[in-house]
């Protein structure tokens, strides 16, 4: 077994470093997070970054790299305080993926990447319309990382559209059938497949499999 101390993480070339430290955690969510200016020009961008924070208010987190060159997105976010958190699916993962190229702040990564925007209900951040789960969360606060200048910006969600096919009946999702993909590292996509459903665990009993 491959052993690494921080040390030689440290010393690791950026690119290596990158990459290693980037897979460690494992598969993580893929989405693309859709948000807008003032003005309303549009801005799509994909963040492996999502994370639950609570259900009771329903709260979100998403960290933003640091703001040492313009992060439109992460601006957009300040300016309008909403955004949209769309799944990737398999029939779109290249043009999600292409929309982490370095796009001119006038020009919409929407229309760049073959993807299209929904506005729904006056919210103020446009929706990925090929997306079969989309979230629309509003920004009630920030906090900084201060070891490397990131920001956790915590959301709460306001609104949840899911295809049906995605929905069980008890509130669980069913994201297999919604052809969702997830990622490791930096560039490598994952198709999403059941393993198995386990009832809630409970000491003495040993696990219990629903399916």
């Amino acid at each position: 077994m491959h052993h690494f101390t921080a040390a030689d993480i440290r010393g690791f070339d950026k690119l290596y470093r990158l990459n290693l430290v980037n897979a460690v955690t494992g598969f993580k969510p893929a989405n693309l997070v859709g948000t807008a200016d003032a003005a309303g020009a549009t801005n799509v961008a994909i963040f492996s970054s999502a994370l639950h924070l609570g259900s009771d208010p329903p709260l979100l987190g998403l960290v933003t790299r640091p703001a040492t060159v313009p992060r439109h997105t992460y601006e957009n976010i300040q300016t309008t305080g909403c955004y949209t958190l769309n799944h990737v699916h398999t029939a779109f993962v290249d043009q999600a993926h292409y929309t982490s190229a370095n796009f001119p702040r006038e020009q919409s990564e929407f229309e760049a990447c073959g993807l299209t925007p929904s506005w729904r209900d006056g919210f103020a951040a446009p929706y990925v319309a090929e997306s079969q789960l989309s979230i629309g969360l509003r920004l009630v606060e920030e906090l900084p990382i201060r070891l490397n200048g990131t920001v956790l910006l915590i959301g709460a969600v306001e609104h949840v559209y899911v295809a049906p096919a995605g929905l069980r009946p008890d509130g669980t999702l069913d994201l297999a059938a919604l052809d969702d993909v997830c990622i490791s590292g930096l560039d490598s996509y994952y198709r999403v497949e059941p393993l198995a459903r386990l009832a809630y665990a409970r000491a003495g009993q040993g696990p219990q499999r629903l399916s």
